[in-house]
């Protein structure tokens, strides 16, 4: 079994291709063009001293490694075919190229982005380690509490990378040092590999959406996986790749367990041969049960016999173009869930299940927000979907857009716009800066929006073009280029339309079998007037929480559902243990509407926990003062003090005092000042301390006040609990958020087909 090895940055020389441009002039000429400088020169002469620079060095590896490419598999009478093929990093282009993924010139444009992506980034270092096991790296790491380097390179045994910020990757090597290992700084601008590249990963994603990608005429193995490309899987792979480690020494030691003898051949240099030596000396075969076969190992050239289907969707409900589009198994969202109830153990979950969920990040201080964005990027990467949530603030505005700035900063690609009554800059720019042409000249956003929304005006507002007064401002702001002022027409605000029905928390109380079709509609008018380029997608939520009800979604034509209330009653929600139990066991009539903490003054609803309660009563009774009087001393002496003792168990004046002092220490002295000239509005902030501090107590599981719990839930819950009733899955410690989705996509299929069946009696 002959194995084809492509070697990639840092095995360039000056004087590399000198004997390969003259046999192949068409295609140097091709190269240079593509370019746009003399592919020759730089090899040759480099004169102006760039071929060490990365956006450089990439294009000019993948030249000459398909030229000497080109020269063996069409050397002697027969042409040279192998059975696998690989390259570390960069050379995995090469690898592909040569299994007919793509032609040189895509292959080449695609380099180019790719070093260009990369060499744009800064603010990190790799250093190599040498004779230590990536199990001791790990163990130094952890011991000297060192958590911002990665391992991004596994090249041999004996020999792996490291990647990170400059400073811990000069701590990390004192301390490897100590541990008498051989630690070498990489002369590299950036830490390639690790977490840090998720920002180009994530624009390398989206130029790869500009792309057509063929199945391997023979297999490649992935450096993200260590395993053979599957036939739909090369987008997700290349962009998965820039901020994963390499498994260099995995991937050989798969390609042993499939043949006892390998044939290694490197094109181009000897650096892989030399690391392929130390493997097969040092390591064994991957065990036989994790070599799982791969329909790419089973492809033929083309021409010679037939070519295997691409992969087909699995799920006979909902629309694969929208999983193809978030790069999911299954169409299901989780929803997200204010507080951190939608924790970065639910989102990670429900990644790892090929589904997507988004971080609830409504209320959280702003650095827990990017310390579980962080976990999340280290985590998944850009290798696996995930998103969080982006919420309207009309009273603070400020705090959208800072979010928005950790978005960009983290690279999350997929964001859950909720609650939103108009277009905001905050989340057009969002939207907008992530635009960009391919080399075809079609746009590709890099930033996905899912609007949420239960009023057909809003959805409207979500599926046209941002608003030009929004973007003239960003205009002029420099927040987006010219470029992207200009493609913003060709898309929607957001490309995927959650249609939100009754649902726990914030509610309209809207009829889904009302609004689905109703929003189907609007949809079809509106859209049919823009040029998109690619379709509005529509799901669900609300109410879904048994197989009826994710049935009825979708024979209403719902391409996805997304779920919220049963996710709260699972192992990896927020929620705290006191509350889940709570939940475990509530029926559709236990929970009730109350006014909303957050839109107090204005009587919005949210749904909540009535079981074992007086949270809702005692809400309900906060507002009908509001509403009735002008102010605190206004209240009957007799109702003030049973809200002080029963409700509050303090003072009005040091309810105030909590307040002004959260408020000032926020820097919101404006909203302190018009309090304190207003005793209506001092009077709202009073009672809305009472929301905040029910939500607290339920979140912290306090026992001794479960009576003033806030716990935002629907009668989806009780639905759900009633279908598992007398299962492993009655109890909340059985019940996690993947398991349950797909144990519920599972029996909606099965209900549809028994529903089909009856009907065609």
């Amino acid at each position: 079994m002959t194995i084809l090895m492509f070697p990639g940055q840092g095995s360039q020389v000056k004087g590399m291709g000198k004997s390969l441009f003259g046999k192949f002039p068409e295609v140097t000429a091709r190269a240079s063009d593509i370019l746009g400088y003399d592919i020759r020169e730089l090899c040759l002469e480099d004169p102006e001293k760039k071929l060490g620079l990365t956006q450089y060095t990439q294009p000019a590896l993948f030249i000459v490694n398909a030229l000497a490419w080109y020269e063996l598999r069409d050397e002697g009478d027969k042409a040279f075919q192998p059975c696998f093929a690989l390259g570390h990093s960069l050379g995995e282009y090469n690898a592909l190229l040569a299994a007919e993924v793509f032609d040189f010139e895509d292959g080449l444009r695609l380099v180019q982005e790719r070093g260009r992506l990369m060499g744009e980034a800064d603010g990190g270092g790799m250093a190599a380690v040498m004779a230590v096991s990536p199990e001791k790296i790990l163990a130094v790491l952890a011991e000297n509490r060192i958590g911002d380097v990665d391992l991004a390179n596994f090249n041999t045994p004996d020999q792996t990378v490291i990647a990170g910020p400059k400073e811990a990757i000069a701590t990390a090597s004192k301390a490897l040092k100590a541990e008498k290992a051989r630690v070498v700084t990489l002369r590299v601008s950036a830490p390639f590999h690790s977490r840090y590249m998720a920002d180009a990963s994530a624009a390398f994603a989206g130029f790869l959406e500009g792309f057509r990608f063929a199945p391997p005429v023979f297999p490649v193995i992935a450096n993200a996986t260590a395993r053979p490309y599957g036939p739909q899987e090369t987008a997700d792979l290349l962009a998965r790749q820039i901020s994963s480690p390499v498994k260099w020494a995995e991937s050989i030691r798969y390609l042993m367990a499939v043949d006892a003898e390998p044939e290694f051949k490197e094109v181009n240099a000897r650096i892989l041969t030399k690391m392929v030596t130390q493997i097969k000396e040092k390591c064994d075969p991957l065990p036989a049960e994790e070599i799982a076969p791969a329909a790419s190992t089973t492809t033929v050239k083309k021409g010679a016999g037939t070519e295997p289907e691409p992969a087909q969707y699995n799920r006979m409900v909902g629309n694969p173009g929208f999983c193809r589009r978030y790069g999911l198994s299954h169409p299901y969202v989780a929803g997200s869930m204010y507080r951190g109830i939608a924790s970065k153990e639910m989102v990670a979950a429900m990644a790892r299940a090929g589904m997507i969920a988004y971080l609830g990040v409504g209320e959280l201080p702003m650095d827990r927000i990017a310390s579980d964005i962080r976990w999340l990027a280290g985590e998944l990467g850009q290798d696996l979907p995930w998103g969080a949530n982006l919420l309207y603030n009309a009273r603070s505005p400020q705090l959208e857009e800072d979010t928005v700035d950790l978005y960009v900063k983290y690279g999350v690609r997929f964001v859950e716009a909720s609650a939103y009554l108009q277009m905001t800059q905050a989340l057009v720019r969002y939207r907008l800066s992530g635009l960009k042409r391919d080399h075809r000249g079609k746009v590709v956003c890099t930033r996905h929006v899912l609007g949420k929304c239960s009023r057909p005006e809003i959805a409207e507002q979500f599926m046209s073009p941002a608003p030009d007064r929004i973007i003239q401002k960003l205009l002029d702001k420099g927040a987006i280029t010219p470029e992207q002022a200009q493609m913003a027409a060709e898309v929607p605000m957001a490309s995927e339309i959650c249609v939100e029905a009754d649902s726990g928390g914030h509610t309209d109380m809207g009829v889904p079998t009302v609004l689905l079709p109703a929003m189907g509609m609007l949809k079809e008018r509106i859209t049919a007037g823009y040029d998109y380029n690619e379709p509005v997608y529509m799901g669900l939520g609300g109410g879904i929480g048994t197989p009826e009800a994710a049935m009825a979604a979708f024979v209403m034509g719902a391409d996805f559902i997304l779920t919220g209330s049963i996710n709260q009653c699972t192992v990896e929600s927020g929620c705290s243990k006191t509350v889940k139990t709570m939940l475990q066991d509530i029926n559709v009539q236990d929970t009730e509407y109350a006014p909303s903490g957050g839109m107090f003054e204005t009587g919005a609803k949210v749904q909540v926990l009535r079981r074992g309660v007086f949270f809702p009563a005692r809400a309900k009774k906060l507002h009908e003062l509001y509403t009735y009087y002008d102010s605190l001393a206004d209240i009957p002496e007799k109702t003030a003090r049973q809200i002080q003792d029963r409700y509050f168990k303090r003072k009005f004046e040091s309810v105030w005092d909590a307040q002004r002092d959260r408020l000032e220490s926020e820097g919101r002295q404006d909203i302190v000042a018009n309090a304190e000239a207003s005793p209506k509005q001092k009077m709202a902030l009073v009672f809305r301390w009472y929301f905040r501090r029910a939500t607290d107590l339920a979140m912290d599981g306090d026992p001794g006040h479960t009576v003033d719990y806030q716990v935002h839930t629907g009668p989806a819950l009780g639905a759900f609990n009633q279908w598992v009733r007398g299962t492993d899955l009655e109890s909340w410690q059985n019940r996690h958020v993947d398991r349950i989705a797909l144990k519920l996509l599972d029996e909606t299929e099965n209900l549809l087909r028994k529903t089909i069946k009856g009907f065609l009696r």
